[in-house]
């Protein structure tokens, strides 16, 4: 007798919510699967009374040693998931997820680097695992992490990066609030262009290895587009995007 197919659907547990950016929230959740390749997205699915079902991918931002998946889910008004998660969902709520998938935008302690990240705006949540796998495994390679956002509020993440940078020479972290002055030095009081990007990556002095991209359309675009110009090689740099013209 054949047994059934197992279901590729499993049940996660909300273990908390905490609010990251003024439209970004971290859910973190128990589920049964395996540990994530920094990366990797789940695939979130609600199911409501009536049978109509929803779902969405998103990228997971927790370390793959970490004991709970971390989601970082920003709000859209016309959304149909993520506004469950920003103004229902409690701790305790049980949720349907698939995964960890995805197996070209992922990054592994042994394949080194040097290490390019760039993020617009919720796209960090994938090269934040990437950063954080990076920290668990004590790695030698030098990160540099460029990330672009509204305001200094709108920087998910921005005092981990921050502290993190502080204590550890091998990593670099620059941002660009495209409508806010520079807080700190080094960093850009507008959005990432050619230009900017060469001039990070001479005052990083790595020639990176691997280069990853993740935001919205345009913005992944005209970033690709600025490392070439820059001097990266194509075939070097792996995008990942979302929908939107953010």
């Amino acid at each position: 007798m054949t047994a059934a197919p197992q279901s590729p659907w499993h049940e996660a547990t909300v273990v908390r919510v905490a609010p990251l950016t003024p439209r970004i929230v971290s859910v973190f959740l128990s589920a049964p699967v395996r540990p994530p390749i920094a990366g990797q997205h789940l695939v979130v699915r609600l199911t409501a009374p009536d049978g109509y079902a929803a779902q969405r991918s998103y990228s997971i931002a927790s370390s793959p040693d970490a004991e709970l998946i971390e989601l970082a889910i920003e709000k859209f008004e016309d959304g149909e998931v993520s506004p469950f998660f920003h103004e229902v969902v409690r701790p305790g709520d049980a949720i349907e997820v698939r995964g960890p998938l995805g197996g070209h935008f992922v990054w592994r302690a042994e394949e080194g680097g040097p290490l390019l990240l760039v993020a617009g705006g919720s796209g960090i949540a994938p090269l934040m695992a990437m950063v954080r796998a990076w920290r668990d495994a004590a790695s030698s390679t030098p990160v540099l992490l460029l990330l672009s956002a509204r305001g200094w509020d709108d920087l998910a993440f921005r005092d981990e990066l921050i502290a993190l940078q502080a204590r550890t020479p091998l990593f670099s972290f620059v941002a660009a609030t495209t409508r806010e002055a520079a807080r700190r030095e080094g960093d850009l009081g507008r959005r990432f262009d050619a230009a900017a990007l060469q001039s990070a990556l001479r005052q990083w002095g790595q020639a990176p290895q691997h280069a990853y991209v993740c935001g919205a359309n345009r913005f992944v675009e005209a970033m690709a587009t600025g490392l070439i110009e820059a001097g990266v090689p194509a075939a070097r740099i792996l995008t990942e995007r979302y929908g939107g013209a953010g």
